[in-house]
């Protein structure tokens, strides 16, 4: 049973619950979800874009669809150093979640618009948070946990009283180094407040593949944010803008042949992925079988008047 893992109700000893500035989509699910810390341990935040859990970390996400919980992940931290990953299926009664079978359950509920919703198995797990990097943990670091929200994120999730931020972490003593200012420099700085929604929004549901760290997943397009860059200098405006893609999308004009154009959203592979959900085409790969329409428009708007245009 999921209360097993310490997940009783919405509190419990130890739990805090959070909701990062940029939400990962998955097909529209409502997520709420919950951090527990070993007493007295701290994060290693020596690197601000890849903090390091201690072992015993906790983390539990609920994913909701039509107001119904349909499953809550977890992952916990083992002694040495590996992950556990699991997920509970709630039941009709939304009175208690089991553990799910460890491959998962495909099409198991409506997540609306004649998609249905898998519950992932352990290996799926594993796919997308063992290719973060450094640590597994997505969701949780410095920018995501930034004390001021971005009012333009796709999504955005209110900040509730009690909830954990950056500078909780702080104050708490949870961080090692902690940062000198408090966590203010995790904002994203950037030249325009719809630019600043966009590399978010790119940081959350691409980054974790696309990274300096990740050569091989990433095809030298990086699209995670390093807490303190200076706007304009973030790695995605030197790896996207005039690059060419891996490989040209099938069926937009002249093939889509550079991850962005930059004025021409129509015409940047970037966007043609996002707005595929063909298994070969689609980007994020994993996921989501509905398109994020809100986050189309917006990484849209940016390249048509953000992006300066780059001449090749």
């Amino acid at each position: 049973m999921l209360a097993a893992t310490g997940l009783a109700g919405d509190d419990g000893p130890g739990l805090s619950r959070y909701a990062p500035v940029y939400p990962l989509w998955t097909d529209g699910a409502a997520k709420r979800r919950w951090v527990s810390l070993p007493a007295g341990a701290t994060i290693d935040a020596s690197r601000p874009g890849a903090w390091v859990f201690p072992a015993g970390t906790r983390f539990w996400k609920e994913f909701a669809f039509g107001g119904r919980k349909v499953e809550t992940r977890y992952m916990e931290k083992r002694a040495d150093g590996t992950w556990l990953y699991a997920a509970y299926v709630w039941n009709e009664a939304q009175t208690e979640a089991t553990l799910a079978p460890a491959r998962g359950l495909r099409d198991h509920a409506d997540a609306g618009e004649g998609v249905r919703h898998d519950i992932p198995g352990v290996a799926d797990c594993a796919v997308c948070h063992e290719a973060a990097g450094r640590d597994a943990v997505l969701g949780f670091g410095a920018v995501q946990l930034a004390p001021e929200r971005d009012p333009l994120a796709p999504h955005a999730e209110p900040f509730e009283p009690g909830m954990l931020d950056l500078a909780g972490l702080v104050a708490a003593g949870r961080l090692s180094p902690a940062p000198a200012d408090g966590g203010a420099s995790a904002r994203i700085t950037a030249r325009s407040p719809r630019e600043r929604a966009a590399l978010g929004y790119l940081h959350a549901n691409c980054g974790t593949c696309h990274h300096p760290d990740d050569e091989a997943a990433s095809a030298g397009l990086w699209l995670r944010v390093a807490p303190g860059d200076a706007a304009g200098s973030h790695d995605a405006l030197r790896t996207a803008p005039g690059r060419p893609a891996g490989s040209p999308v099938e069926g937009v004009p002249g093939g889509a042949g550079l991850r962005i154009v930059a004025g021409d959203p129509g015409r940047s592979a970037l966007v043609q992925r996002m707005e595929s959900r063909h298994p070969l085409r689609q980007m994020p790969p994993l996921g989501s079988e509905r398109v994020d329409r809100e986050a189309v428009a917006l990484i849209r708007a940016w390249i048509a008047e953000d992006l300066p245009v780059v001449h090749d």
